[in-house]
């Protein structure tokens, strides 16, 4: 005898966060608000997606270009001849010394953005130290670290 059995289907795409709200504020992860009770716990004012920065600038394409849309679908023609918009980066927390992205889990372009908005650091904030805890217990270990570098 042959028994049915109910698979479970392998979700397909990026795994999405749930959006959370916590003292009027809409979190785009758990992780996130997690964060923000750790800072808020330890009296630690940042702000959250406090500011947005432009770590590549947008630029006119005056070239010929054929191929489809950015998402693969629509037709192969010339998609040139466009002007190219800039690429921003908003940190999850801002503080006077510090910027926090917490991030679980990496979208594909993340690593690219992330290293571009170092490179932004390097130039425009060379004393701010960035932190990216990508679950609870780092999130604490931030906390600590944080604390630490203030007590020097």
């Amino acid at each position: 005898m042959i028994r049915n059995k109910t698979r479970k289907k392998k979700k397909k795409g990026p795994v999405q966060a749930k959006k959370i709200s916590y003292d009027g504020i809409n979190f785009a992860s758990g992780l996130e608000r997690y964060m923000y009770m750790q800072l808020k716990k330890h009296k630690i004012k940042a702000a959250y997606e406090g500011e947005t920065y432009e770590i590549f600038s947008g630029f006119n394409f005056p070239n010929e270009a054929y191929e489809r849309c950015a998402n693969g679908k629509g037709e192969y023609k010339n998609r040139g001849s466009k002007k190219i918009l800039n690429i921003k980066y908003t940190p999850d927390f801002i503080g006077d010394e510090f910027i926090i992205e917490t991030k679980g889990r990496a979208n594909e372009s993340f690593p690219l953005r992330w290293k571009m908005f170092k490179k932004y650091c390097t130039e425009h904030m060379p004393n701010i130290t960035l932190y990216k805890p990508q679950n609870q217990k780092e999130c604490d270990e931030t906390i600590r670290l944080i604390l630490n570098s203030r007590n020097k």
